[in-house]
C-alpha cells in the first residue's frame, strides 16, 4: 500500500520539477532552442524522454506552463472582476487585467521565470495561441474583456483590437523587466510590483483614451 501511494507522489514531484524546470529555460532561450532532452537532465531525470512521457508535445508543455499560473490569477482576477463590475469607468477593469499578473508574480517571490516565459511564447504564433485558448477558459478574463469594450464603444472595432495587443505587450514587457533586474539584483524603476501596476494602468488607460487618427 505504502509503495503504491508513494509512485503518484512521485509523479506528482518529477512533473512539478519538469513544469519549473521547463518554464526557466524557455525563459532564458527561448522556445525553440530547448528540447526536451535537455529539459528532463536538467530537472534531474534520468530518463532523457521524461517530458514527453509525462506531458506529450512541445504544445502540451506549454499548455500545463500555462494553466499552472492561470489559476492562481482566475482567484485574484475573480474577486477584483467582482468588485468592478458594473463599473463605466476603464480603469477599473485595466487594474483587472494588470494586478492579477503583478501580484502573481509578486507572490513567487524572486527569482520568477513566467514574465520572460509569456514574453517568449508571444513570439510564436502556434504556442501563443495555446496560452489564448487558456485565456478562454477563464470566467472573470471574459467579463473584463467585455467591460473594457463596453467602456471603449466609442473605438472602432479594429482599433479596439488593435489596443488589446498593444496593452497585452505593455504589460508583458514591462513585466519581463523588472522581473530580470529582481533577478539579476539590479536596481528597478518602479520600487514595487504595486508601484509597476500603478504606472501600467495610467499607461494602458491613456494607450486606450488615446485619439484616433483617421487613416
Amino acid at each position: 500500500m505504502a509503495g503504491r501511494a508513494a509512485r503518484p507522489e512521485r509523479g506528482s514531484a518529477t512533473r512539478e520539477a519538469i513544469l519549473a524546470t521547463a518554464e526557466r529555460l524557455f525563459a532564458e532561450h527561448g522556445m525553440h532552442a530547448v528540447s526536451n532532452r535537455q529539459i528532463s537532465e536538467a530537472a534531474g531525470q534520468g530518463n532523457s524522454a521524461a517530458v514527453g512521457y509525462h506531458f506529450g508535445t512541445k504544445a502540451d508543455l506549454v499548455r500545463a506552463i500555462a494553466r499552472r499560473h492561470a489559476e492562481e490569477m482566475e482567484r485574484l482576477r475573480v474577486r477584483m472582476v467582482a468588485d468592478a463590475a458594473g463599473s463605466t469607468d476603464v480603469r477599473d477593469w485595466v487594474a483587472c487585467l494588470v494586478r492579477p499578473f503583478t501580484r502573481h508574480l509578486e507572490a513567487q517571490g524572486s527569482p520568477t521565470w513566467y514574465a520572460r516565459f509569456r514574453a517568449q511564447v508571444m513570439t510564436d504564433p502556434a504556442l501563443y495561441q495555446i496560452t489564448v485558448e487558456e485565456s478562454l477558459l477563464s470566467p472573470s478574463l471574459r467579463l473584463l474583456v467585455d467591460g473594457v469594450n463596453r467602456c471603449l464603444s466609442d473605438l472602432p472595432a479594429a482599433v479596439q483590437q488593435e489596443r488589446w495587443a498593444m496593452a497585452r505587450h505593455v504589460i508583458v514587457h514591462m513585466c519581463v523587466e523588472r522581473e530580470r533586474a529582481l533577478a539579476e539584483g539590479a536596481a528597478t524603476l518602479p520600487s514595487s510590483w504595486d508601484d509597476l501596476a500603478t504606472s501600467l494602468i495610467d499607461a494602458i488607460v491613456g494607450l486606450w483614451r488615446a485619439p484616433v487618427t483617421p487613416i
